[in-house]
């Protein structure tokens, strides 16, 4: 074992094993150790900044469930733009699920570089399940408020999929949508412009939000698509 495995089986909880298995039906069990998230997210906060980080972020691919999910604690954390994009390029496609996907939040981001819409614009493109899920959550994550632009619905709107996570990252993009861009994102479902499966499941997952209003909820329950 290399010594972050070795760490990390030293935090390994087989109870928690079991219980995460079952979320992961994309994972083998045998890529499993078992770690909790806030456990990991310690080690992480350990590593970050040392040599042993910077070389366990050239080593892909990993072995282990959790060595990814390390992996992208480390690379989220990192400041530079451009170091933070290289990085998940040779990320990206060793991503093989919906937990390790979405634990990605590059502090980077969080600034909004101008450069980052064209980038996000290249993910959707991609056609891989997870790429295109990181790329609708960075949409939804970083520009659904202050720095929001229409065309971007646009974007997520034109996503089509067959993959289930694709699918269901969609549903949560325009639920979110609803909630903070209610005028631009509602033409969406009146004019169904969305597969029927994702439109209605971004009405199930709005109709559950409590960020949503009663009035909204009543009327989007008229919209749901049944014929």
């Amino acid at each position: 074992m290399t010594p972050i495995q070795e760490a990390l089986f030293a935090l390994q909880d087989p109870a928690y094993r079991a219980f995460q298995c079952k979320l992961m039906p994309t994972v083998d069990p045998a890529r499993v150790i078992g770690v909790r998230t806030p456990a990991l997210r310690r080690l992480a906060r350990d590593l970050q900044g040392t040599p042993e980080a910077a070389a366990f972020l050239q080593s892909l691919p990993h072995a282990y469930y959790e060595e990814d999910n390390l992996h992208g604690l480390l690379l989220s954390a990192l400041r530079d733009y451009g170091a933070v994009v290289d990085a998940l390029e040779a990320f990206l496609p060793h991503v093989d699920n919906w937990a390790t996907c979405d634990l990605l939040s590059p502090r980077a981001f969080h600034t909004r570089p101008p450069q980052l819409p064209g980038r996000v614009r290249a993910w959707l493109d991609t056609g891989d399940t997870y790429t295109v899920r990181f790329g609708l959550g960075v949409l939804m994550r970083e520009y659904l408020e202050a720095d929001f632009r229409p065309d971007y619905l646009d974007w997520a709107a034109g996503v089509r999929s067959g993959a289930y996570y694709v699918n269901m990252m969609l549903a949560w993009y325009f639920a979110t949508a609803l909630a903070k861009q209610w005028a631009a994102a509602l033409p969406y479902l009146e004019q169904r412009r969305l597969d029927r499966w994702v439109h209605n499941k971004t009405i199930q997952k709005a109709v559950e939000s409590c960020r949503i209003t009663p009035e909204q909820k009543v009327f989007l329950k008229t919209l749901r698509w049944n014929d």
